[in-house]
């Protein structure tokens, strides 16, 4: 199969300007699977509240998602996109899967980074796995990257892909993600966003790029610049995230030994 992912600098509370970048992206690309960065729509630095519930999006009903749905209609492509999501009184940082037939599923970003512990409730679906037909897909969105139970997690529930939106400003992402494959013998897409975004006064925050795609043996497949707004795309082999034995004797997940390890 083919994935991919589409780095960009989304422009914030423009999310006209952003969904066309992003229905630009879904037109161009051929492939199976095409991941977008985290909040991909709003734009990542909020000042208040306020401006989070005006640019969240409900996922059953939003006009952007079912824009994108036309888009996909009668292609055999798939996305993931992180988003704000507006749901049961509550806001959440999420990233939704969709393919040609509708939403597939939605996950809420388990561990907040910073100031989005102002703006977002902890997500509350836990890491899922959903059954796309070529690959078996697990959603994390950028900080989830830095405990290692969200990648081990979703490799116990059978995903052959993680993919991973992000709005990443520290730099360690890039190369611990090749930890995180080669522990749990999974693909990784990284879509992080580029760019900088100064608000309110705030100290500015420059996201890195970098966006990657990482096979099960923690070979980099592709990394992109730091700077550079880059649709890209390669062909994988899923079969590989199958295939969890070491050598003759040693088998990743099957040789853990989970009752060693509580505290």
């Amino acid at each position: 199969m083919k994935v991919g992912f589409f780095q960009f600098a989304p422009k914030f509370g423009e999310i006209q300007h952003n969904l066309n970048a992003i229905l630009k992206a879904i037109e161009e690309f051929s492939g199976d699977l095409l991941v977008f960065p985290e909040l991909a729509f709003s734009g990542y630095q909020f000042v208040g509240k306020a401006e989070v519930e005006e640019l969240a999006q409900d996922a059953g009903s939003s006009r952007v998602f079912q824009t994108i749905q036309e888009a996909l209609h009668g292609r055999s492509l798939h996305v993931v996109l992180g988003f704000a999501e507006r749901a049961d009184g509550c806001l959440y940082n999420s990233a939704m899967l969709l393919g040609p037939r509708g939403p597939i599923g939605t996950y809420r970003k388990t561990h907040l980074f910073f100031e989005e512990t102002f703006w977002f409730a902890p997500g509350n679906t836990g890491f899922q796995v959903w059954d796309i037909g070529v690959a078996k897909i697990g959603l994390m969105v950028c900080f989830d990257w830095f405990y290692p139970e969200s990648a081990r997690t979703l490799a116990l529930k059978g995903a052959d892909i993680l993919c991973h939106p992000s709005n990443l400003v520290l730099p360690y992402c890039p190369d611990a993600m090749v930890t995180r494959c080669l522990e749990n013998g999974v693909f990784a897409v990284t879509a992080n966003r580029i760019g900088l975004e100064e608000r309110g006064g705030k100290s500015p925050l420059r996201f890195i790029g970098m966006s990657e795609i990482v096979a099960p043996n923690g070979r980099i497949l592709y990394r992109a610049q730091e700077s550079d707004s880059q649709l890209y795309g390669c062909d994988i082999d899923v079969t590989q995230a199958r295939k969890k034995r070491i050598n003759p004797y040693n088998d990743l997940l099957k040789d853990r030994q989970p009752q060693w390890y509580k505290w």
